[in-house]
């Protein structure tokens, strides 16, 4: 039987599994002590949610109508019909290679065409790596294009909570501000400080009666340069995602619209290159002179 997201790649270290998928390259399933770290999904269904997906070459969301880089046009499919966006890039259900893989380390590979929605040729690596720090990505993006490119790369992982769903469980967010957006969820060019209001998690809060699904930014950095959103449930439990200076946004949505049976069960907490809507407006894109490469990293863990 062919399984929904491909190959499944098993890695270990000490009590952390990890399962990452072919199709997508897609983080599947991650557990320490048996306690899952991150909200999965099993191996015979397809992924909902976008849950452990690679977004790229554009995270979250991107307006219909035309957009234009080094002098060529892009348009994308629209495939959320009643936003009329295209959500997430266009990886997320495309077989990624297995480049190498040994116990608790395997690297995924894709070579991006030029197509329609996005005109450019690039390649784009994911490792996979668990250690003493938990599970930490690290991205490499190639430009093996003749011209300059635009990029933009997230992931949507859901932090787990060790309780039926989030509700008394607090969040922290290191983020001073977040981007005003329209009934799209698309920017509107403006960004709002967190301070005093709604939003503000610089300091954990309960995430009960609080409906998320907001892109924050301007975030806290400790001294190596990595800002750090928590999640701690009601009994005990306490995972942390962890990104570097090549992500400077992190979405977090409460699940509050998913199917139902996974709305409100788990915090995704997903890293961000750029804001939504950033390959027509330019935000924060990542431009890679032909031959030219990027590389970034996050990382998440269960501390308790």
């Amino acid at each position: 039987m062919t399984l929904p997201t491909g190959e499944q790649i098993a890695i270990a270290h000490g009590d952390q599994r990890a399962v990452i998928a072919e199709v997508g390259a897609t983080l599947r399933a991650f557990v320490k002590g048996g306690a899952p770290v991150i909200e999965g999904f099993a191996a015979d269904e397809r992924c909902s949610g976008a849950r452990g997906q690679v977004l790229f070459p554009w995270p979250n969301r991107l307006g219909e109508g035309p957009w234009e880089f080094s002098g060529r046009v892009g348009r994308a499919t629209i495939d959320d019909s009643i936003e009329r966006t295209s959500l997430h890039g266009l990886v997320r259900w495309r077989p990624f290679q297995l480049d190498s893989f040994n116990q608790n380390r395997c690297v995924m590979s894709l070579l991006v065409h030029p197509s329609p929605a996005y005109p450019f040729a690039v390649f784009i690596e994911v490792a996979y790596h668990l250690g003493a720090l938990g599970l930490t990505v690290t991205s490499t993006v190639t430009n093996r294009d003749e011209v300059p490119i635009p990029v933009g790369l997230g992931f949507h992982p859901y932090l787990s909570v060790s309780t039926a769903t989030i509700e008394g469980a607090e969040l922290e967010v290191p983020a001073d501000a977040f981007l005003s957006v329209d009934e799209r969820h698309l920017p509107l060019g403006e960004i709002l400080p967190v301070a005093g209001g709604a939003w503000d998690f610089r300091t954990a809060k309960s995430v009960s009666g609080h409906e998320l699904d907001l892109t924050y930014c301007e975030l806290r950095r400790d001294d190596s340069g990595l800002a750090t959103a928590t999640v701690r449930d009601s009994a005990g439990g306490v995972v942390e995602l962890s990104v570097d200076r090549n992500f400077p946004y992190l979405q977090v949505y409460t699940g509050d619209h998913l199917e139902k049976g996974r709305r409100r069960t788990a915090i995704a907490i997903e890293p961000m290159t750029c804001p939504p809507e950033a390959l027509r407006s330019g935000k924060d894109v990542v431009v890679l002179e032909p031959g030219q490469r990027w590389a970034g990293s996050w990382r998440v863990r269960r501390s308790a």
